[in-house]
């Protein structure tokens, strides 16, 4: 299975996961200040920035586009519930 590394800004962590987990499970297992509330990309409580790799997630939905935007999310900024790792990413919380 494919692996990616994954870079967590705030806790100075890097780890590999296999590629198509989402961001939020990994940030859950390695305690990332990454919060969330309802993991269904409904909340916008898990926005995070992507400081490096930005084409290394998968391309957001449309829900996820409108809970951005909803929630006056940046350029630079996924929902962790819906992000999934492709390849190396560097991530911090919003």
């Amino acid at each position: 299975m494919a692996k990616a590394k994954v870079t967590f800004e705030d806790i100075d962590l890097t780890v590999n996961v296999p590629v198509g987990t989402r961001a939020i499970e990994v940030s859950e297992k390695v305690g990332s200040g990454i919060i969330y509330g309802c993991r269904e990309c409904d909340c916008g409580t898990c926005i995070m920035e992507v400081t490096e790799g930005w084409d290394n997630l998968s391309e957001p939905s449309v829900l996820e586009d409108k809970v951005l935007r909803e929630n006056m999310g940046g350029r630079h900024q996924r929902l962790a519930c819906q992000a999934q790792i492709l390849g190396d990413v560097s991530l911090k919380p919003a």
